[in-house]
């Protein structure tokens, strides 16, 4: 797996949940098509009329979610850019995504605009599989936040987090990232606190 997959498999997906926030900081979420998917680049488009495209426009800032039928889910957080080329772009989208053209006949298509996301982190979580597996991609060299759980040296090895790990993914007390659902459990049962959120 790596990022350019993770793209296409939103695009298989293709109706994703992407989230902005609002003028008031409200989050706001919604169904958008992902219109193509290009050398770690993800395109889609949106009204000049809707609430969706003025947060665009405003902040930039979307968060993309996506699960397929194999329980596999992709979040991808990154800032969408207006392209330049409108037109070229929209012509591009309807010849690639043929039923836009029974939603938006004619010229009407181009009241909408195309955006572009090249820049910002993927997660990849599998919960198809035991143990699940998760990994995190970043898209065009973008900063990749570390999330989760580790255990720290103040460890004393009593074994209590292994033993209530739901994904058995703590071995000889170290937490393996790849496989950890960042439900917290071990971070409640350790008795001394050696257990740190990343």
């Amino acid at each position: 797996m790596n990022a350019e997959k993770c793209l296409m498999m939103l695009r298989e997906i293709k109706d994703c949940a992407f989230a902005s926030v609002d003028e008031k900081g409200f989050p706001q979420i919604r169904m958008i098509d992902v219109m193509l998917v290009e050398n770690e680049k993800l395109y889609f488009c949106t009204a000049r009329g809707k609430d969706f495209y003025h947060q665009l426009m405003l902040d930039g800032n979307v968060a993309i979610t996506g699960m397929n039928s194999k329980f596999q889910m992709l979040r991808l957080n990154g800032k969408a850019k207006r392209l330049d080329d409108q037109k070229m772009w929209m012509d591009r989208i309807f010849e690639n995504n043929l039923s836009m053209n029974e939603v938006y006949p004619d010229n009407s298509r181009y009241v909408l605009e195309a955006f572009c996301i090249d820049h910002g982190e993927i997660e990849f979580f599998d919960l198809g599989v035991k143990p699940i597996v998760r990994n995190v991609y970043s898209l065009h060299g973008s900063e990749v936040k570390k999330k989760g759980y580790k255990i720290s040296d103040a460890c004393i090895h009593c074994g209590k987090c292994e033993r209530v790990c739901p994904q058995s993914c703590i071995q000889d007390f170290v937490i393996q990232q790849e496989h950890c659902l960042h439900c917290g459990l071990c971070f409640e049962t350790c008795p001394v606190q050696a257990i740190e959120r990343m």
